[in-house]
């Protein structure tokens, strides 16, 4: 009888979680309010030789004002003769680049100014997703903590990470095995994001395959890892996105799980090996992307339709407000965003195609602009 009354509990916790994930997927999320932002139109200014447009924009970071590094997943070749309805993205002809129509392996990494011209193209790494047989490169960090200012490009299709100079001008470390998967101490599966501690450590959402978050060193070398498949507190159907935030928590975005789990660091200064335990999970996303969080709130990126979400860091939601999702300044998803210092936010497409500049309204309610990620 206890073996069955045990199995009987199990079983209604499996209609629980069920449920729950139903009902996550269901909320409406209310309030939802205006975009507390002026999109700039066509602010990118375009780059590509003729006949070629953007690709999908994957993952950007903010140095300063006139250095916005960016990695898009290749450019697309247009069709010829080009259809009359193309603007200045793929997107304006109806398509979604994630499939990977028109998809080529040319000018992937570049760096932008706030004005959303050109400064450098580094396509002397194009050969490194040279006959890349999927969607690339995924995102794209530096840590605040390093002096060195490195660039991280996490590398989906090939299961491995670029570690390149500030500069651009070198590879300094590639971590994993190029196209060769794996759930040990050396591979990853499909890994999705990093996020930095203070004292060197790395954390890799890793991520498709994988659904756990791995532990590296300031050399780069596995230490440890957390979390699993699964759907139970601390378990993963997807690592999307990670992010870092106060008190010593890590967040976590299970995009396919509809949710965000936060982790709490047991350990912090104590010159170990990082240890994080389960503390909540988030439910309402849709379909969430990726995270930022500052001292006070958190804003997830979310599609289904496309939008931004913010919480209180007590998992409250706040407000939603919904990006527009036709005409010249149309959202299709926000895979990646950023803020820079004057408070303007920055997005990229990875389906519609093309990075774009928000500024905030003079009206806007301060407390729903987004802040800069925390760093303590």
């Amino acid at each position: 009888m206890r073996h069955l009354s045990d199995l009987s509990a199990r079983s209604v916790l499996a209609v629980l979680l069920v449920l729950s994930s139903s009902t996550a997927l269901a909320q409406t999320l209310e309030p939802t309010g205006p975009m507390p932002y002026d999109i700039v139109e066509s602010w990118a200014k375009p780059f590509a030789e003729r006949g070629y447009s953007w690709g999908g924009n994957s993952g950007i970071h903010i140095e300063n004002e006139d250095r916005i590094i960016i990695v898009q997943r290749g450019e697309t070749e247009l069709p010829d003769p080009i259809p009359p309805e193309y603007t200045n993205f793929p997107g304006s002809m109806g398509w979604n680049v994630i499939q990977g129509q028109g998809r080529t392996w040319q000018n992937l990494l570049y760096v932008m100014n706030s004005e959303g011209e050109v400064q450098e193209v580094w396509n002397q790494w194009d050969h490194l997703w040279k006959g890349t047989d999927g969607p690339g490169p995924h995102r794209l960090r530096v840590s605040p903590y390093d002096p060195e200012r490195r660039i991280w490009v996490v590398e989906e299709t090939g299961h491995v990470i670029y570690v390149f100079s500030q500069d651009g001008q070198h590879l300094i470390r590639m971590l994993g095995e190029k196209n060769v998967s794996g759930s040990d101490e050396t591979h990853f599966g499909k890994p999705q994001d990093v996020t930095f501690l203070p004292d060197g450590h790395v954390l890799v959402a890793d991520g498709l395959e994988n659904a756990r978050v791995v532990i590296l060193n300031n050399e780069g070398l596995y230490v440890g890892e957390f979390g699993s498949r699964g759907e139970a507190p601390g378990q993963f159907q997807s690592v999307h996105g990670i992010a870092m935030g106060p008190d010593n928590k890590v967040y976590v975005v299970d995009r396919d799980g509809l949710n965000i789990q936060v982790f709490q660091q047991t350990n912090p200064g104590q010159g170990e090996v990082p240890n994080f335990e389960f503390v909540d999970r988030w439910t309402g996303p849709n379909f969430p992307l990726d995270i930022i969080v500052s001292e006070e709130y958190a804003w997830v990126t979310d599609i289904r339709p496309p939008k931004i979400l913010q919480f209180d860091l007590e998992g409250n939601h706040v407000y939603t407000w919904l990006l527009p999702g036709e005409g010249p300044t149309a959202w299709l998803e926000m895979h990646s965003f950023a803020v820079d210092a004057e408070g303007n936010l920055y997005g990229t497409d990875n389906q519609y195609a093309r990075p774009q500049k928000l500024v905030p309204r003079a009206d806007a309610d301060p407390k729903h602009l987004v802040q800069r990620q925390y760093v303590p």
